[in-house]
């Protein structure tokens, strides 16, 4: 399997490439490719493609971790510049329509109809539950919250707000032989929850765990469960993970913790 990052909110080393707060990331695995998210930017999205050297024709699946802006602002962009229709693996509650309530109130879910995107050749397959979508590569469906989760923002009910679940935080799990790699948006179902899940689908280990962990703030106790609750022999950590968090990580679990950064690759 090779991962390359596309969309991550720090630039990488190769000049043109730009950081802007999001995640996307490019699976290649078995010849089949598969774009997990599309950041916040159309824009930035695809100049990071091009400079990458990779086409949205190539690509053969879109997973959509989650019904954020910040993952999903990039996907009118990325259809536009397709010249055939394209599968978006998703949960059904990606279309949830979302508000934040800091710095003030403000919508946070996918800035898109669904209309509107399946008219630039979205097809969508919405699935709750687990399910292997092309060789070699799952969804995790949603993921049961054994331990603490990182939930943030709001739905609107009956014209109240209430406290958003994210249910529809997924995960891709990709089978490596022997163990799986697991690609997460920001890890809002708790990265300990969906390292076990994808332990329990595949009945293997994580050999690597990659994308947003979503512990920006998180308490001490919390870091050291992370550090202390994953078998993962490898913990890519960008986006929402919070450099003071990584930092802490990092001193923890050593060579075993890797940033990210737009335009890195891994090999696994």
């Amino acid at each position: 399997m090779k991962l390359t990052v596309i969309y991550e909110n720090h630039s990488g080393f190769k000049k043109g490439l730009l950081g802007a707060h999001g995640f996307s990331a490019l699976v290649e695995h078995e010849g089949v490719k598969v774009l997990v998210d599309t950041g916040a930017d159309g824009s930035v999205l695809i100049n990071n493609m091009m400079r990458l050297g990779v086409h949205p024709n190539e690509i053969d699946y879109l997973f959509i971790t989650h019904g954020h802006y910040d993952h999903t602002g990039g996907l009118k962009a990325f259809l536009v510049e397709r010249e055939r229709p394209i599968k978006v693996i998703a949960h059904p509650g990606v279309f949830t329509r979302r508000v934040s309530m800091k710095p003030r109130r403000r919508e946070i879910g996918i800035p898109f109809s669904r209309d509107e995107l399946e008219e630039l050749g979205a097809e969508f397959v919405l699935k709750e539950k687990p399910f292997e979508f092309a060789p070699g590569f799952w969804s995790s469906g949603e993921i049961p919250r054994r331990t603490w989760d990182r939930t943030v923002g709001y739905i609107e009910e009956r014209g109240k707000p209430q406290k958003d679940s994210i249910p529809d935080d997924v995960a891709l799990i990709v089978d490596l032989g022997e163990s799986v790699a697991v690609i997460t948006g920001c890890g809002h179902s708790g990265v300990l929850n969906i390292a076990w899940h994808a332990e329990d689908i595949s009945g293997k280990p994580v050999k690597a765990l990659i994308g947003g962990f979503h512990l920006k703030g998180a308490k001490k106790e919390v870091l050291d469960e992370v550090a202390e609750g994953t078998d993962a022999e490898k913990l890519y950590a960008g986006h929402c993970t919070g450099i003071d968090s990584y930092a802490y990580l990092k001193s923890r679990l050593g060579d075993r913790m890797e940033p990210l950064h737009v335009g890195k690759t891994i090999e696994l």
